[in-house]
């Protein structure tokens, strides 16, 4: 890339990291409010969420905007 810094504003971080930084915030229940998917409403944990957000584009992506979003509001 010789030197420029990339345009993806997740570049370096990882889908750990932002799990445990939207449950930190807003913790599972209002998690699973923000974002509709059972990983978060039933028994949910770090592992358990990692494996199916890995597998689940879609759900993937709305957990990186819920993360990009509330990052940018906490500025």
């Amino acid at each position: 890339m010789n030197g420029q810094q990339s345009n993806d504003p997740l570049h370096g971080i990882t889908l750990k990291y932002i799990v445990e930084y939207l449950v930190d915030h807003y913790g599972w229940k209002e998690l699973a409010n923000e974002i509709r998917i059972n990983c978060f409403m039933k028994d949910p944990s770090i592992k358990s969420s990692l494996t199916f957000l890995r597998k689940t584009p879609w759900a993937r992506k709305k957990v990186e905007d819920l993360y990009l979003y509330t990052v940018a509001r906490k500025k």
